[in-house]
């Protein structure tokens, strides 16, 4: 039924340059659903010279490197992006796809460069795409296909904390959120790009805005409806573990395809360690770990698997002389481009240094429950303490920072609130990132109140953090949360 609409739509076929043949369809369906090898088939029946084949042949290019992390394959091929640029600038400049294809091209290569660590020239890639498809609205203004990657980017553009909106500015970006938002709505009436603006729609809610309970259930008919879908299977996983469902994501993983068919996803390996080890399955947890480890290829992830590995063995209470050789692993290994590695490099860093206490194993394993969202669990370990019972302001402020997620993630919010005014009366001084995330958690608590001039002062008051390691996501959720207001 998918390929028999996709056939009677006039956006098909825009003249003859840009053609979604049936077997392009076939590729690009494969593609959304991780199958990388059927594709390539596929694509080698098909004409060079078609734009849409040309896209979907990028496609390809981009998840590969994505899924791989692998530097000596970004460095073998990463001149296809400016041929390819080369020949679509030579067809049809009257068809709407053009500028959609070049657009799009463009953002692939961008998110590829971040992940290799060339943010310079992804945010070059990033501008022009806008461009493109700002130009393409004007020209086109009901193309659907333009409408999901230029409302992904409004969605970006808006939610720039303030003191970098200038920048967005003088370079000729803009949008907010909520008109990025209408504009993926609009997108996911299109055939051929309504899944991925689906998908898109879903991430936005659980990295820029906040992920609600009848986002986790959108997201778990999505997957429902598409079991042989890989791309949704992950990203479904990756959504509730960051939002505290461990459990539903552990769900996912297990129920998705594994055959040989679909692109080997090693990182796969490292979130499930992870989950085990919000559950205190150390072990196992380890044996993912080292299995990551063992099959990837890249230079993301390293330091924090290798800390991962450190914290099975120390929360297990094992000797220091079989954990710490992983925590010098943290500082010789890897590259800090994503906020997992550079927080176990923090964390090393600092218990290379001068080590840690016995509070700070109580915290940590308190930490990973809640995270993971067990909270009886994590409510187990720090029910005996109470805050006189740490040492440094730092072990303080976590402290309550830990007992206010807690009573958050139990939907008890009334409970929550002393111990996030206390941890961000506490980490302020000192700039600690508990006090930014405990800004953060008030300002939703008081939103879900309706109280409007409360939450927006404390959004405010999680901007003002300048130095933390998770400054960037914080103040990415603070300025959306302050658009939506």
């Amino acid at each position: 039924m998918f390929l028999f609409i996709l056939t009677l739509t006039p956006a098909l076929t825009y003249g003859q340059d840009f053609v979604w043949t049936p077997g392009l369809q076939r590729a690009y369906a494969d593609l959304q659903k991780l199958k990388v090898r059927p594709a390539q088939q596929l694509l080698g029946q098909e004409a060079r010279t078609n734009g849409i084949r040309i896209f979907v042949d990028d496609y390809v290019d981009m998840m590969t490197l994505v899924s791989s992390d692998d530097d000596r394959r970004f460095e073998a091929i990463q001149d296809r992006e400016d041929e390819r640029l080369d020949v679509l600038k030579k067809l049809d400049d009257n068809s709407p796809w053009k500028r959609v294809v070049q657009a799009e091209i463009r953002l692939h290569w961008a998110f590829v460069k971040l992940k290799f660590g060339k943010e310079l020239s992804a945010s070059w890639d990033v501008i022009r795409a806008y461009k493109l498809l700002v130009e393409n609205h004007k020209r086109y203004p009901d193309f659907l296909p333009t409408y999901k990657s230029l409302g992904t980017l409004h969605v970006m553009i808006g939610s720039v904390p303030d003191n970098y909106a200038w920048v967005a500015n003088l370079l000729g970006l803009h949008g907010n959120i909520r008109q990025g938002q209408q504009e993926l709505q609009r997108a996911k009436q299109d055939p051929i790009f309504r899944l991925e603006a689906q998908l898109i729609d879903l991430m936005v809610r659980a990295y820029v805005l906040k992920f609600t309970d009848a986002d986790g259930q959108t997201m778990q008919r999505l997957v429902s409806e598409n079991p042989d879908n890989l791309l949704l299977h992950f990203f479904g996983a990756t959504i509730e573990q960051k939002n505290g469902h461990s459990e539903q994501s552990l769900l996912y993983l297990k129920t998705r395809p594994t055959d040989k068919s679909y692109a080997q996803l090693a990182i796969i390996e490292n979130i499930l360690g992870d989950i085990y080890i919000q559950k205190g399955e150390y072990a196992i947890a380890a044996d993912h770990f080292q299995q990551f480890l063992a099959t990837y290829k890249g230079q993301n992830f390293l330091k924090d698997s290798y800390y991962k590995l450190f914290l099975c063995r120390w929360l297990a209470n094992e000797p220091d002389a079989q954990s710490r050789p992983f925590l010098q692993k943290v500082t010789s290994t890897g590259r800090t481009v994503v906020e997992s590695d550079k927080a176990a490099q923090k964390f090393a860093e600092a218990y290379l240094k001068k080590g840690v206490t016995l509070n700070d194993k109580v915290l940590m394993r308190a930490r990973l429950a809640s995270d993971g969202g067990y909270t009886d669990s994590a409510l187990a370990y720090l029910r005996p303490y109470s805050e006189a019972k740490f040492l440094t302001v730092a072990e303080k402020a976590e402290y309550n920072y830990r007992m206010g997620r807690i009573y958050q993630r139990r939907n008890s919010p009334d409970e929550a609130i002393p111990y996030l005014n206390r941890a961000l009366l506490l980490s302020e001084p000192d700039q600690l990132s508990f006090g930014a995330t405990s800004a953060l958690q008030l300002g939703y608590i008081h939103q879900q109140k309706n109280d409007r001039t409360l939450a927006r002062s404390f959004f405010q008051k999680a901007l003002s953090f300048k130095r933390h390691e998770y400054k960037n996501s914080v103040d990415n959720k603070a300025r959306a949360a302050l658009n939506q207001l």
